[in-house]
């Protein structure tokens, strides 16, 4: 059975991983990931997140596949005694003194995407040295991916779902170059998103022209396809245009889950350690259901899977190098609905699965919700009933405490979202 793997910066979105149907949680540790500006865990945690992973069965993996220094190694050699302690599954990383050590240490071992590896004689190697497992190198196509798993004597994982990096295994140097953040080491604040111009003039004369189509161009022009949505501005009399030219479209396979299960892959990955925990419930959640709906033999794509995953941060879809080349550029959060701070939670009646919840903005029937908090997880459902004094009512008003059924356990102190339509 093919492993579901999803993404935590902190305990909301742990439980919200768990509770939507993730096989397995793969998180941060402060200092020794590729996420250094977003939540994560420590190792004063570590123990509750495994013992809450291993009380659903799942299993939790911890990243430490930064760049590794000597002075990082030997810091390294005192934390994974503790990791192994803690009761980690394995540890993903990307530095082979690190894989020395985790052989000494005695800890399993899964390969990161940052060592790029691309071919089976890799893996053959990297299993004589003792790695369980190899994620596999996000520039390959279906095709490789295929041959590779079917002779790989180590489990193979891939990518399914998230940001997708202009760089080859986020190997980039853009970031340190303008803000002296070195992205290989976590630091990374992604100029790439950002909107772009380019001039090229050079003393040939030749010139870079940012354009939608395939024509052929005249002497000394280049062409740059960006893809049918692509857009460009042009700006001022430079002769440049600006755009988003740097931002690939996040990556979205549930279209083709039975052909990534058909290919033989041990474990299906969601990116995303610095999204919340709705992002995370709703992306597991929907790739749970279209996992076990081909493992099942009732396979049929829904619409409204593509429609929740849209509903949630995303830059746009493409299937990225599974098929093709990726072609489609990216314009800033492509996601169809917004999140709003509504209230929190005060007080949860187990018996009638009710909650009373501290508005500070209005609320009416109809409207989708988000209860999220760091035991709950993250539950998203619309109101299908408000009572204020057990009477029964539309609409609440700011200020006003209101009752509501819940699909799930919630705490005191958890927070409450209204999820809204944006305006694009």
């Amino acid at each position: 059975m093919v492993e579901l793997l999803s993404p935590a910066r902190d305990f909301a979105a742990l439980e919200s991983a768990l509770n939507n149907g993730a096989n397995a949680v793969y998180i941060g540790l402060d200092g020794y990931n590729m996420r250094a500006h977003s939540a994560n865990f420590s190792l004063k945690n570590l123990n509750h997140a495994t013992e809450r992973c291993h009380h659903h069965g799942a299993k939790l993996y911890v990243c430490t596949n930064t760049v590794m220094r000597n002075n990082d190694i030997e810091l390294l050699k005192t934390v994974l005694p503790e990791i192994k302690s803690a009761g980690a599954d394995a540890i993903i990383a990307s530095d082979l003194g690190v894989l020395k050590i985790a052989r000494d240490v005695g800890i399993d071992v899964h390969l990161s995407v940052q060592a790029n590896v691309s071919n089976l004689e890799s893996l053959k190697l990297l299993h004589e040295l003792g790695v369980k497992r190899v994620i596999l190198s996000r520039e390959l196509p279906l095709e490789e991916v295929r041959a590779m798993a079917a002779d790989s004597p180590l489990e193979v994982e891939v990518f399914i779902h998230g940001a997708m990096c202009l760089a080859i295994s986020g190997r980039c140097f853009l970031s340190s170059f303008l803000y002296q953040k070195n992205a290989n080491c976590g630091e990374c604040l992604q100029p790439c998103r950002k909107e772009w111009k380019i001039i090229c003039q050079d003393e040939d004369g030749i010139s870079l022209d940012l354009k939608n189509d395939n024509k052929i161009k005249k002497d000394n022009e280049i062409s740059l396809s960006l893809g049918e949505n692509y857009l460009a501005t042009e700006c001022g009399d430079d002769g440049g245009f600006k755009g988003h030219i740097l931002s690939p479209r996040d990556l979205c396979m549930v279209e083709h889950v039975g052909e990534l299960i058909d290919a033989g892959i041990s474990s299906f990955k969601i990116e995303g350690r610095a999204r919340p925990a709705d992002y995370v419930a709703t992306v597991t959640r929907v790739y749970r259901e279209a996992i076990d709906s081909y493992r099942n033999g009732e396979w049929k794509f829904q619409d409204r899977w593509l429609d929740d995953l849209q509903k949630v941060y995303n830059r746009g879809f493409d299937t990225g190098f599974y098929f093709q080349t990726p072609y489609q550029t990216s314009s800033y959060n492509q996601a169809t609905h917004a999140k709003q701070d509504i209230g929190e939670v005060v007080n949860y009646y187990s018996q009638v699965n009710a909650a009373e919840i501290r508005l500070w903005n209005p609320l009416k029937v109809g409207d989708e919700i988000i209860v999220q908090g760091p035991t709950t997880g993250s539950i998203i459902q619309k109101v299908e009933s408000l009572q204020i004094d057990h009477q029964n009512i539309v609409e609440a008003q700011k200020g006003q405490n209101v009752g509501i059924l819940l699909n799930g356990r919630v705490r005191p102190g958890d927070l409450v979202y209204q999820r809204i339509k944006r305006n694009k």
